[in-house]
């Protein structure tokens, strides 16, 4: 049956009435948003980092039941020899087949002025960045003797400014004073939170003579079959292989956990976002009482009334939902957070800023409805009276 509605512009002038309550309500919505894009950037940014960092032609080459634990990987090092020697389909260029022997661990690292914190240390050769081909030298040159290359999240990962780990400057780790040569990105991917240094100088500072593991990589059309079989026939060596894509999505289910508790803090932060807007519509209703029951005695209808509330608060979420989106993109897009894995960028793209104004426009919705049941249950002659 149709029903009159109250005019579109009453709402938004009844907003402007309360102007002290307005503005608290709309900083509540608006704080309540922001925190769930940060939620939402952490789980969108973890996921991102791990989704570029592998390479579909690569696989790596670890230890037999090492499983995602390529730190405590042990091989021999004549592995990166057997490998291209033994196997076809490596890709090549110019007489230089993509193997990348490497030598990686997790140590404390110190800077000058600060506490040791945990770093990622990989011992590479040149070859590395044929395989690792993701990885580009921003700054500075690749490492001489005595020299590492860090990675733009280092900083993020060791606590400290960009200035303190600039090219040039020092770090120590496993005994010994290194030089910063060189910066480098890795298209967001997790390498950009490692240290590069050379194999050698790496093997010679640790006192071993082993790799943690041999990336490979594999030239147009070819697959790992050979791999696979090499790894299976060279009982001696114990080795396995694994695509670096696989590797990484196995990271990625790993921290399915943590996802899971992140989108649980979004349902609480939510959560409590709605009680907070019901708190304040419950007040806000409350003291309109008489121009509801006004508003009924003219003619207008109680649904007619429930909608014109629920445009208040839809209003009023949309517009924190587009400031707060705005805050998100400007300040907390792009800021780098320290994490067990490394450190990586918090992402606020279109999927977190959908999530955030769902959460937003729902807030502003579902808040305004309870409240306005309720007072409109009040007969009216009781609520003529009221003051």
């Amino acid at each position: 049956m149709f029903f009159r509605l109250l005019p579109w512009e009453y709402a938004i002038r009844n907003l402007f009435r309360r102007p002290l309550r307005t503005s608290l309500t709309f900083l509540g919505l608006t704080t309540v948003i922001v925190l769930v894009l940060i939620v939402v950037g952490f789980i969108r940014g973890l996921e991102r980092s791990l989704a570029v960092s592998g390479d579909a032609q690569t696989a790596l080459i670890f230890s037999l039941g090492m499983g995602e634990n390529l730190e405590y990987s042990s091989i021999p090092m004549r592995s990166s020899d057997l490998v291209p020697a033994s196997v076809r389909g490596i890709q090549e260029r110019f007489g230089q087949k993509y193997v990348s022997p490497e030598l990686y661990l997790g140590t404390d690292v110190t800077i000058d002025g600060h506490d040791a914190s945990m770093g990622l240390v990989r011992g590479v050769t040149r070859p590395a960045l044929l395989v690792r081909r993701q990885v580009e030298i921003e700054e500075g040159d690749w490492p001489k003797n005595g020299q590492v290359m860090i990675g733009r999240m280092v900083a993020t990962k060791l606590g400290a400014t960009v200035a303190e780990v600039g090219v040039g400057r020092s770090i120590t780790f496993e005994g010994r004073a290194w030089e910063i040569s060189g910066v480098f990105s890795a298209g967001e991917s997790a390498f950009e939170s490692e240290i590069w240094c050379r194999l050698d100088e790496m093997q010679q500072a640790m006192k071993r003579q082993d790799l943690s593991i041999v990336a490979v990589t594999m030239a147009p059309g070819g697959d790992f079959t050979d791999l696979d079989l090499f790894c299976k026939e060279r009982l001696d060596l114990e080795l396995q292989t694994m695509p670096e894509t696989a590797y990484y999505a196995s990271l990625q289910k790993d921290y399915g956990p943590v996802r899971w508790l992140a989108w649980l803090v979004v349902l609480l932060v939510s959560g409590a976002g709605v009680f907070a807007g019901l708190n304040t519509m419950y007040g806000s209703v409350v003291g309109r009482i008489a121009e509801l029951s006004t508003l009924q005695t003219i003619g207008f209808v109680r649904r007619a009334i429930v909608i014109g509330l629920i445009q208040e608060g839809v209003l009023m979420s949309t517009a924190a939902s587009l400031l707060a989106a705005f805050i998100a993109i400007v300040f907390v897009n792009d800021a780098a957070v320290r994490f067990t894995m490394g450190a990586f960028a918090l992402r606020v793209d279109s999927v977190a800023v959908l999530i955030g104004c769902s959460v937003g426009l729902s807030l502003g919705f579902f808040g305004a409805i309870p409240p306005a049941i309720r007072a409109l249950r009040m007969p009216v002659v009781d609520g003529l009276k009221a003051v």
